[in-house]
């Protein structure tokens, strides 16, 4: 007897199909209306719907509420894009795919981009993609999907078409793949990625892996024969999506390039009501590097009385339903789409009006020049042997330079290196009572919480005492950029209209990773920034100028009492010093 899995991992005959592109056609509203340049978007996924669409035993409305709700809140969720994955109706009838084809009316009217594949329930599942003229193909052919802007084109027999779209300010591919490809749709896909060499694939199909009760997934026979003569040796393909097979799940399998391809099966065909039209929406963050994927029905959703089977599955929220997909994107993509380098940039360009000091670690040497003309070169101290300082390549993507200072600092007792200016350096008396901007590119190591509280990244040898200050500890420094225990950053001077210390804080970093540190202040108060986003707790008083006891900057180094208690452990990039305020869009990763 066979199986039901049996069944449904069944292959047909495999032929051989032409390929053929169409034109795009006039940009629809839902196009128009999505933020292509926000790294935020989203794209909705609709799996089986076959038993909405049984001879007369099915239900459109469902599906009328699911397609509703995708264009409802395409706005709120910058949903780029929608896919079916299959099975559309349950016999393949003509009068099962008309009445499916009237709900899908509700994105052909209001402008969202979609395509739709032929599962096994809407063609003669015996056959392949070159099969000819069918019912399904009357309602969801070409000829369906030619006005979008999206649409790229077909295959010369219609049952496989791409789809083009823009997010993140870049162009994305989506494949719609029949229920059986032949041999020629195969060169087709691959002929289509060789057009559009830049772009991620997404590969829709209806059967390509199934999930054990875990939701571990494995491929399918014919998702084993995609595999092997398209995806793994197709770089541009990241994530699949089919239904077919239930229940849902997912794996991860690693293409000819070693990179991830996300392989995912979603259909809820045998839950209530016949999955309720169940949706996912597929919600890419490319600053996070992250896919939110959450599952739900937006028919039971507006119910205002659900019943007691409807109240359990109007939303999944277990592991295998709603999940996150880490991915670094620009890593993902570089094979085929490498970010470019940003140019390194003169100095010259970095001495803006005011520039009273600018250090760049891209040369190697005891003595730092001061890029600004101002004389405020540095020189190297070393608490413990020179190994303790080397240059690196290392560098912020968005650092004017290629290179930093590694210092392998730390306490108990002092060790490392650090940069100093000359005791007659003219920074060393500046009192910044117009404002002024300090800024640092910096990364930490994994291990920096290790014993390494409080190290200073720029400071001003002399203390508050030397300054004539006698509030607070006049033992600490006039002016310190330090990392908390915590690793959070610290903002500590005497101002000149104060007694005591005035402190922005900053929330804790991240370790391995750089960023870009600004302390910005206008004259009267002071703000911080990391990658140029402002940071909470910035004080409102009154901060004016920084006190002064006429004694050297430092780089890498913290001290109490005049004594240089450690060094910095990390790397830093570019260090420049203004003595004005500058705006978010002068800053050195501007």
């Amino acid at each position: 007897m066979t199986s039901r899995r049996e069944l449904l991992l069944g292959v047909g005959a495999l032929g051989v199909g032409a390929a053929t592109l169409a034109v795009p056609g006039a940009a629809s509203a839902a196009t128009a209306a999505a933020k292509t340049d926000e790294n935020r978007f989203s794209i909705a996924v609709i799996p089986d719907t076959q038993y909405l669409f049984d001879s007369d035993r099915g239900d459109p409305a469902p599906l009328a509420a699911s397609c509703k709700y995708i264009v409802d809140h395409s706005a709120e969720h910058n949903t780029v894009f929608a896919a079916h994955l299959g099975d559309v109706v349950e016999n393949a009838a003509a009068a099962e795919l008309a009445a499916a084809g009237k709900v899908f009316r509700e994105f052909d009217r209001r402008g969202m981009p979609y395509s739709v594949l032929a599962g096994n329930h809407d063609i003669d599942s015996r056959t392949d993609d070159t099969r000819g003229p069918s019912p399904y193909l009357d309602v969801f052919g070409p000829a369906r999907f030619q006005k979008m802007a999206t649409y790229g084109g077909a295959t010369s027999g219609g049952y496989n078409t791409y789809h083009r779209f823009t997010a993140a300010g870049r162009d994305w591919l989506v494949f719609a793949l029949d229920w059986r490809v032949s041999a020629g749709t195969v060169a087709w896909v691959k002929g289509v990625l060789r057009a559009h060499p830049s772009a991620p694939a997404i590969l829709t199909t209806h059967d390509l892996a199934y999930a054990d009760d875990a939701g571990a997934a494995t491929l399918s026979e014919h998702g084993q024969r995609l595999w092997d003569e398209l995806i793994r040796d197709n770089d541009q393909i990241f994530l699949t999506l089919n239904g077919h097979y239930w229940p849902p799940g997912r794996t991860t399998l690693r293409n000819a390039a070693g990179n991830d391809v996300h392989v995912h099966i979603t259909n809820y065909q045998d839950r209530y009501y016949g999955g309720s039209a169940m949706i996912r929406l597929y919600h890419f963050d490319l600053d996070r590097h992250t896919i939110d994927v959450e599952t739900f029905s937006p028919w039971l959703r507006e119910q205002k009385a659900r019943d007691a089977l409807g109240r359990v599955d109007v939303e999944l929220t277990d592991a295998v339903n709603r999940f996150s997909v880490p991915i670094d994107f620009a890593a993902r993509f570089a094979g085929f789409a490498p970010v470019p380098a940003r140019p390194t940039r003169p100095a010259n360009q970095l001495v803006v009006p005011g520039t009273v000091a600018y250090w760049r670690f891209d040369t190697p040497g005891e003595r730092v020049e001061d890029r600004s003309g101002g004389g405020n070169h540095l020189t190297r101290v070393s608490l413990d042997g020179p190994e303790s300082l080397r240059w690196t390549a290392e560098h912020h993507p968005d650092q004017p330079t290629r290179g930093s200072v590694f210092l392998a600092g730390g306490k108990r007792p002092a060790r490392g290196s650090y940069l100093r200016t000359a005791e007659d350096a003219p920074i060393n008396t500046k009192t910044f009572t117009k404002g002024y901007t300090v800024e640092a590119f910096l990364k930490l190591p994994a291990d920096a919480r290790d014993n390494h509280a409080w190290m200073g990244v720029v400071s001003r040898l002399g203390r508050g005492g030397d300054a004539g200050r006698k509030g607070d500890d006049p033992a600490e420094p006039v002016a310190a950029l330090a990392l908390s225990d915590g690793l959070a950053l610290q903002w500590a001077v005497w101002p000149l209209n104060r007694d005591g210390i005035a402190t922005n804080w900053g929330h804790e970093m991240r370790t391995e990773r750089w960023f870009h540190v600004a302390v910005v202040n206008n004259g009267r108060t002071t703000m911080m920034y990391v990658d140029g986003a402002k940071l909470l707790r910035n004080p409102s008083t009154p901060s004016i100028g920084l006190a002064t006891a006429g004694r050297p900057w430092l780089i890498g180094a913290s001290t109490y009492d005049n004594v240089v208690e450690q060094g910095f452990y990390g790397w830093i990039g570019d260090v420049r010093i203004v003595d004005r305020a500058l705006p978010v869009g002068e800053f050195m990763n501007a």
